[in-house]
């Protein structure tokens, strides 16, 4: 049969990249296009949320081994755990933990590059979900952000947001730190917390379980992977949870993930500018330096 004939009752699509139709059967290429039949299994969700954890880890360690080396640090030397612990914790050994995460967010993408299309097979932005439901949702999605801002303020105040977070002590450890982490904050976090949770494990989970059951399994391992950072400030916790819980909302009624992508990127670039903005108000709050830890490298999280 004819390419062009077996589409024939199918409305076009138009303004996409060409689908591969000669290397997929027709059913196969509609299934491709809908973010919510995704071509993966709930366990390859699992697995790429795994290694995203993990890419962290080695990264944050790759570039901790090569500063100790550089400092001339050895195993062997007497007093070799508390000079570790002196480097993890100086402004260096602070700042390249957290640059660390820049390589690991784009490995993470490359990972779920990788899953949503099967190495190429199925276009990429349209099977994760990467368009607008209708005409009205861009301007929706930036004033969400605000609006969910506001009450995720409200909800930190309420269940008590005053304990300082670790994240809090590394943003004050060094201005080369602060501003790093204000850009993973804005322009990569968003992105790829939204393709793992929402778009590459909700969409999975969803398709097996129903939306509800998807929607709780984000909500958890979502408000897991931050613990780490804001613990143990209950009220950023719950603030977090409650952003999870909207977007995830929005992404079930929508079945679209770029507003969940766009009001995440709203949510946390304001954080992000008043991050920058506090240093220089008149009377800035102080944070106690970062805890001795040999493990703080491994607690960073995607922000």
């Amino acid at each position: 049969m004819p390419i062009d004939n077996q589409f024939a009752g199918y409305p076009p699509v138009t303004g996409d990249p060409p689908l591969p139709s000669e290397s997929l059967p027709a059913p196969e290429i509609r299934r491709a296009v809908d973010p919510n039949d995704p071509p993966w299994s709930v366990a390859l969700a699992f697995l790429v949320w795994v290694l995203s954890i993990a890419v962290q880890f080695v990264t944050q360690i790759i570039l901790m081994a090569g500063y100790l080396i550089y400092a001339g640090w050895s195993p062997s030397s007497p007093n070799a755990a508390q000079s570790l612990t002196t480097l993890s914790l100086n402004k260096t050994g602070v700042f390249l933990q957290v640059f660390a995460l820049f390589p690991a967010h784009l490995l993470t993408l490359g990972m779920v590059w990788a899953v949503v299309t099967r190495f190429g097979k199925y276009p990429f932005l349209r099977t994760i979900g990467w368009e607008w439901p209708s005409r009205l949702w861009p301007w929706l999605s930036v004033a969400l952000g605000f609006v969910l801002f506001g009450a995720g303020i409200a909800i930190a105040k309420t269940v008590g947001a005053e304990t300082p977070t670790f994240l809090e002590q590394l943003i004050n450890s060094s201005t080369a730190t602060r501003y790093s982490i204000a850009f993973l904050a804005t322009f990569t976090a968003p992105v790829v917390e939204e393709f793992i949770y929402r778009g590459v494990l909700f969409a999975a989970l969803q398709r097996l379980a129903g939306a509800v059951v998807a929607g709780v399994a984000t909500l958890f391992l979502f408000t897991l992977i931050h613990v780490p950072q804001y613990w143990p400030n209950l009220g950023v916790l719950a603030a977090v949870g409650f952003l999870s819980i909207a977007l995830t909302v929005i992404r079930a009624k929508t079945g679209r993930l770029l507003p969940c992508v766009v009001i995440h990127f709203v949510f946390n670039g304001i954080q992000s500018a008043w991050l920058l903005l506090e240093p220089h108000l008149s009377n800035p709050p102080t944070v106690p330096e970062p805890a001795p830890s040999l493990f703080m490298m491994l607690l960073v999280g995607y922000f």
